[in-house]
């Protein structure tokens, strides 16, 4: 009896405790976590919308729809919810969820397109927190005219340019405290195609934006500073990623016409219409875009620039989870140039101030375009983007910066001259992992990137080659990857952590003197550090570190293998995006940058200047302010002090590095089609010189632009330089020599000439 009551009393305490894991088990089923699960279409187009913000209402924290409009929060206990999708110029209400434990509940968001309205606007980035100035630059893009390719890049916060050439060469780029020249220290891609060229005839990174068509331009991504893995060379001061439409609400005929000969004709075609009553079924979209612009410019000599521009792009959904797009474009520009005059040879009128001393200048180029992308959702709701590329870019350019220093009897023109292809691969792998309560967002990233071109500088008379300085075959190779990780701490504080790895590979063969031939290899590995703190829904503070790099030209490089081949850079800043009323959105930030060397190659002279060490902090402030329903206010300022670390003070200040900038203006935009700006900008004198003796001049213009939009065709004109001020675009301290003058020559203040007023029309028609 006893044995059979203690097996009998173990058996009730097996079976008590199968009961109780049971029960266990069943409450657990009950608290599991549910899950909500949409997708973001445009109402109009029926295509998808990455990048959109998501939130619960009531709820802290939100996440993003990723690249194929796809968007997941999990971890939700059971109950009802309000979902609302939010982007700026879109519109949903918000829809109604009911979850079970343990449910994913599948929505869909459809958002409709409405007039701007600040107070919707959030300043918290959940996908990419990096990018605290998306706020700024989706306003911009809505308010900001854009009259041709130029008005681009200074879509960026703080951005200024300048023009060597009336619009044929790539512009001379100021931001925070750089003289950038031709885009060393910026860089900048257009729907994941890189602009930056290594090595470059004329110079390192420079940076031609004009095969990108305005109007084909959809949105912009701004990063200031080395704080994000995704980019590694020329990103020192920051990175603009341009992006182009995906679809065309409408095909559209423009033609503009505009004082000093200047005329521009657009065609835009919607090639596959969407079918507005089966917007479900509209998964795929393809349109060509064609540009053609001609101007003899404002200056004595005619300047007869043609510029051509075509474009195609494809975006399809292969199935649910994959999206396919292909894009192809070719771009082909000539121009004669009057080049940057000496203030003597107006000052004593052998020329006027928009005259010029050696009118043979001038050039050619052209860009082939073709990549595609392919997106695809794997399971857990990771994604794939893989991109290859292929670019064929060609160059010729004839300058003349000295006159007769060098050569009294035939003159000081050289030719710049590159025959170059391109071929990438950038592949990144995204997904977010559950971590207790919170969720790690993690992106992997692997890319390559190979130059290929024949390279020449030589000596001319009038374009026609008198002997050659350098020219050989440069072979460059870029192996990076990166990893990064960004995890809310808090349901306020956010972490992002990176880790980028870049290796390259220098090859320069000279056809005629094997001493200057070489190979050589280098990497770098640049950490990143970012904290983001979300004080209230309407204010997000943020301190952001990391290291970045600045390459140099591989001609340099084999020559003087032992240099630092990839100076380090670090840089710092604190700032804040914040709301401090409904209608107003403001960006501050406080910066500093340093530079272990500034490695410059002198495409004029075939050479390497080394800056040595250089230090730039300075501050940035931004505001865009909705005064009204329809009148919009708009500002940037922004300052920088820089100095050369190792000069003594007499001699320590950087060349042409602007210490004040600030750009603004009033847009009114009507519900009735109307719409009209009034912008400014203003650029403060700076040093054109290390010893400050001689100063950039600055410039304050006023720009308007005015419109009037209806169903079918938009008319409007838009005035550059309304005041008719004399101002400098580039400027440099240059030593020349005129005839008749000795033979050291003269250094002082050299320039092109700003354009004066300007009066420019155009028509559009929608079909």
């Amino acid at each position: 009896m006893k044995n059979r009551y203690c097996k009998r009393g173990a058996l009730g305490k097996v079976r008590s405790f199968l009961l109780l894991l049971l029960l266990s088990s069943a409450g657990a089923w009950a608290q599991s976590p549910a899950s909500i699960r949409g997708i973001i279409t445009d109402s109009l187009s029926g295509q998808r919308l990455p990048g959109v913000g998501i939130r619960l209402e009531g709820q802290p924290g939100g996440t993003a729809s990723d690249a194929l409009g796809v968007f997941r929060l999990d971890n939700l206990p059971a109950g009802t919810y309000a979902v609302r999708a939010s982007a700026l110029g879109y519109r949903s209400p918000a829809v109604t969820v009911t979850l079970t434990a343990g449910a994913t509940q599948t929505v869909s968001l459809r958002l409709a397109a409405v007039a701007l309205n600040l107070r919707e606007v959030t300043v918290s980035q959940p996908r990419d927190p990096n990018q605290s100035l998306a706020t700024i630059t989706q306003i911009d893009q809505v308010l900001r005219p854009l009259n041709s390719a130029q008005d681009l890049l200074p879509l960026v916060p703080g951005l200024f340019i300048a023009q060597h050439a009336g619009g044929g060469k790539a512009e001379q780029i100021f931001i925070r405290g750089f003289d950038v020249d031709h885009g060393t220290d910026f860089n900048v891609s257009v729907d994941g195609l890189p602009v930056n060229m290594v090595s470059h005839a004329h110079g390192q990174g420079y940076a031609d934006f004009h095969f990108t068509i305005p109007e084909t331009v959809e949105a912009l991504k701004v990063y200031k500073g080395p704080y994000t893995a995704r980019f590694g060379d020329f990103a020192t001061a920051g990175a603009g990623e341009f992006s182009t439409k995906t679809s065309l609400p409408h095909s559209t005929a423009k033609l503009e016409l505009g004082q000093f000969d200047t005329r521009r004709a657009l065609l835009m075609l919607d090639l596959l219409p969407q079918d507005k009553h089966l917007l479900s079924q509209n998964t795929e979209s393809a349109y060509l875009a064609t540009e053609y612009f001609f101007s003899n410019s404002y200056f004595d000599a005619k300047q007869h620039f043609k510029r051509f521009n075509g474009m195609a792009k494809y975006t399809g959904l292969l199935s649910e989870r994959t999206s396919l797009m292909v894009l192809g474009s070719h771009f082909a520009s000539t121009w004669d140039a009057s080049g940057q005059v000496p203030e003597r040879a107006i000052r004593d009128g052998q020329i006027s101030r928009f005259g010029s001393i050696d009118p043979s200048e001038g050039g050619r180029t052209d860009r082939t375009n073709a990549t595609a992308v392919l997106t695809t959702t794997l399971p857990h709701d990771a994604v794939l983007r893989q991109q290859a590329y292929f670019v064929n870019y060609n160059f010729n350019l004839y300058s003349n910066f000295t006159f007769f220093l060098e050569n009294p009897v035939d003159g000081d023109e050289i030719q710049q001259n590159e025959h170059r292809d391109i071929y990438g691969y950038t592949g990144s792998y995204e997904r977010d992992t559950r971590l207790g309560s919170r969720t790690l967002h993690s992106v992997l990233g692997v890319g390559t990137r190979l130059d290929d071109l024949d390279v020449a500088l030589r000596h001319t008379v009038n374009r026609a080659v008198r002997d050659t300085i350098v020219s050989g075959h440069v072979y460059e190779q870029n192996v990076n990857a990166y990893l990064d990780e960004t995890l809310p701490l808090t349901e306020k504080l956010t972490l992002n952590a990176a880790l980028r790895v870049d290796y390259f590979r220098f090859s320069f063969r000279e056809q005629r003197d094997p001493a200057q031939s070489g190979k050589a290899g280098r990497g770098r590995v640049s950490p990143k550090l970012n904290l983001y703190y979300d004080l209230t829904p309407g204010v997000q503070l943020f301190a952001r570190s990391g290291f970045g790099f600045h390459s140099n030209d591989a001609r340099a490089v084999v020559v003087s293998p032992e240099a630092n081949v990839l100076p380090r850079a670090i840089g710092y800043e604190v700032g804040s995006t914040f709301k401090p009323v409904p209608s107003l959105v403001v960006n501050t930030a406080l910066w500093a940058l340093h530079l272990q060397d500034e490695l410059v190659y002198v495409g004029d002279g075939g050479f390497t200047e080394s800056a040595g060490r250089t230090r730039r902090y300075g501050a940035d402030f931004s505001l865009r302010y909705q005064l009204t329903r329809t009148l919009f206010l708009d500002a940037d300022l922004n300052y920088n002090h820089g100095r050369l670390v190792e000069a003594h003070p007499d001699s320590n200040r950087i060349p042409l590095a602007p210490t004040f900038t600030s750009i603004g203006g009033l847009t009114l935009k009507q519900p009735s089609g109307l719409s009209a700006s009034l912008r400014y900008r203003h650029l403060n004198d700076r040093p054109a010189n290390e010893y400050n003796s001689v100063r950039a001049r600055g410039y304050f213009l006023l720009d308007a632009v005015v419109s009037y939009t209806r169903r079918h065709f938009q008319v409007g004109a838009s005035v550059e330089n309304l005041l008719n001020v004399d101002w400098n675009q580039a400027q440099f301290d240059t030593q020349s020599r005129l005839p008749g003058e000795a033979a050291e020559g003269v250094s002082e203040l050299h320039f092109t000439p700003g354009t004066p007023f300007f009066l420019k029309g155009n028509v559009s028609v929608f079909f």
